[in-house]
């Protein structure tokens, strides 16, 4: 696959930097487009949030790749924070095992919604040194200091460009206690709240055990923004094309990436494009376990939801505008895919008879690159190419085989490779094996609706409505078992199993 350049300028994305729509220009290397995306945390299942910024950063991908420009995709994993320390020592397991068994966990996760693989995924874990070397000539530069405990942190007031990304000084932020989506900043846990400084290396302490890294500072490890611009540099280069991650990362973790980046290099910017995705809802409200609505992929899936349905809900809407996840919408996903499916079948007949096999349009999608005649399928290419609009392209794609359904003698071959093609971009496998476990069982639409009206019930501890509820399943041959995260639904009489 080669870049042809003048399908790449074609692509228009916001970039959170500029603040504006621009073109995604040709890659800065001349050869392929490289682009950093913030992986997961490994200390637990990815949630639907987590997966609403990873399905989207795929779809751009696809998209890209589509258009026929070659790509470097690099994802890292987090491996060493305070989290993944803390929640490996309760746990009782070495650092190593732990995070290993849940990076397995978040690459089944992937597999499930059709996640392309990064074509690097590098390791926090393996890439000490790289943090390391890329402290200590902060240090020579004068932009870092040690403390006396052995930590080292970031002088923000070395660097006048500080918080440009995130327009810091428009918005008032004093401290790194809260990031850009306006939640407490959780995902390193500071010593000291003061945005002149943050963590670079993070000095030993005996509830650490024994995960730390010899340093000149002393024993400790590396702080989690040391550890992402680290890894973008050695992969991608002193300067790259795109930065992707969620809304909640651009400030303080990007803000403080592109200052430890540019202030090691010398070189400026640290990435042309960045690409930031807005926060999920559940239910009109912000995700959390005391409100029982956090969802991860498995959880849906025990509701009886299958994962196209899980993506296709998660890029239902724009990528710059939060999404209201409902189990509501996940049935609506259900009914969608069903018709999408019956009038591609209804096409695939109409182009190879009574021999047309479903691997073939799968495997129509997967080559698909360069696809120059979308015909029928040009306003639902066109939303994707302009600002990734992937509500209006699923809605124009839905117009398209409306009218395609009512045409006769239409070239129904082309029609199939435009099609494929803009499902690949999509990201949505039509016909893909269901070897995803466990397998979604069909949940009548009246149990689900009062499995939520129970556990919404049991959330306020209203236990005299949760147990009626319970009751009315039980009569329905519905049994139900609760979690801390939420509640499965098991049939009980045998016609339904």
């Amino acid at each position: 696959m080669t870049d042809t350049g003048h399908q790449s300028s074609l692509i228009r994305l916001y970039d959170s930097y500029s603040r504006s729509v621009v073109p995604i220009a040709r890659a800065i290397n001349g050869k392929s487009l490289g682009i950093y995306c913030c992986g997961p945390t490994v200390y637990a299942p990815a949630h639907i949030g987590n997966f609403r910024t990873f399905i989207l950063q795929d779809v751009l991908r696809r998209t890209l790749e589509t258009s026929g420009m070659r790509l470097r995709h690099v994802r890292n994993i987090t491996d060493v924070d305070d989290k993944t320390i803390r929640k490996s020592q309760a746990a009782g397991e070495p650092l190593q095992k732990f995070t290993h068994k849940w990076t397995e966990h978040f690459h089944k996760d992937c597999r499930r919604l059709n996640i392309l693989q990064p074509h690097e995924e590098p390791r926090a874990a393996s890439h000490i040194e790289d943090q390391i070397d890329l402290i200590a000539k902060l240090l020579t530069k004068g932009h870092a200091y040690k403390t006396p405990d052995g930590s080292v942190y970031f002088r923000v007031r070395s660097w006048p460009q500080y918080g440009n990304l995130s327009h810091l000084e428009r918005r008032k932020l004093r401290t790194q206690a809260e990031n850009s989506a306006g939640e407490r900043n959780t995902a390193d846990d500071y010593e000291r709240e003061a945005i002149a400084d943050f963590a670079l290396w993070k000095a030993w302490k005996p509830e650490d055990g024994g995960n730390y890294w010899p340093s000149p500072w002393g024993k400790g490890r590396p702080g989690w923004h040391s550890e992402c611009a680290a890894m973008a540099l050695r992969y991608l280069g002193e300067t790259f094309d795109v930065h992707a991650g969620g809304i909640d990362l651009c400030f303080p973790h990007h803000d403080n990436e592109i200052a430890l980046a540019e202030c090691t290099t010398g070189r400026r910017p640290f990435a042309r494009h960045w690409f930031h995705t807005a926060h999920l809802l559940v239910d009109g409200r912000k995700m959390s376990k005391s409100l029982g609505n956090l969802y991860t992929i498995t959880d849906l899936q025990l509701k009886g939801y299958s994962t196209p349905a899980i993506r296709y809900t998660l890029l239902s809407g724009h990528y710059r505008q939060p999404l209201n996840f409902t189990l509501n919408a996940l049935d609506a996903s259900e009914s969608a895919l069903k018709k999408l499916r019956r009038l591609t079948e209804t096409l695939l007949q109409r182009a190879y008879g009574a021999k047309w096999r479903r691997e073939t349009f799968t495997e129509l999608g997967n080559t698909a690159v360069q696809q120059c005649r979308w015909g029928y399928f040009e306003k639902a290419w066109r939303a994707l190419t302009n600002d990734l609009n992937t509500p209006d392209c699923l809605g124009s794609l839905f117009e398209a085989l409306h009218t395609l359904e009512r045409l006769e003698g239409c070239d129904a071959k082309e029609i199939m490779r435009a099609l494929a093609g803009l499902l690949y971009a999509l990201g949505i496998d039509l016909f893909k094996s269901s070897g995803q476990s466990p397998s979604p069982r069909v949940i009548p639409q009246e149990v689900k609706q009062l499995a939520e009206r129970r556990w919404k019930a049991k959330c306020a501890k209203d236990w005299a409505t949760a147990d009626k509820l319970r009751e009315e399943l039980i009569a329905k041959n519905w049994s139900v078992k609760d979690s801390k995260h939420g509640y499965t639904l098991s049939p009980t009489h045998p016609s339904l199993k």
